[in-house]
């Protein structure tokens, strides 16, 4: 199912091969229209890293016990060509001009991805 213009929801599956569930679906669908502005913003494709996680999944990887993936509501995302604190850079500008939704950001640079979430408050650091 077709999401946003380049986002389609099974891109946000768990990476165990669970589908977002349909109570979260409308999750993705703001998480993915904030990262559609990313994408226009810094001119390169979004790859999903990490979309929706199941709690078994979360804590295999060692995610936080209340993460946002928990309800699909957090992505950790690549853009080519982008590093992670360039990425960070824009969301944060972005989120400043009132353009996608305050949320977390997490910047990490050794795998090369950076965390964003809708959770609508304010939350930083280094991974």
């Amino acid at each position: 199912m077709q999401v946003t213009k380049h986002f389609k929801l099974s891109e946000f599956a768990c990476k165990d091969g669970t589908q977002v569930p349909e109570k979260y679906q409308g999750n993705v669908a703001a998480l993915c229209l904030a990262l559609e502005h990313l994408r226009e913003r810094l001119g390169s494709p979004v790859v999903i890293i990490s979309g929706y996680r199941t709690k078994e999944y979360n804590r295999r990887v060692g995610g936080a016990s209340k993460s946002k993936h928990l309800t699909a509501s957090a992505a950790d995302v690549r853009l080519s060509g982008k590093s992670p604190a360039e990425v960070s850079t824009c969301l944060e500008e972005l989120i400043a001009e009132g353009t996608i939704p305050q949320g977390g950001i997490g910047v990490y640079p050794s795998q090369n991805f950076t965390h964003y979430d809708i959770r609508l408050t304010k939350a930083r650091w280094d991974g």
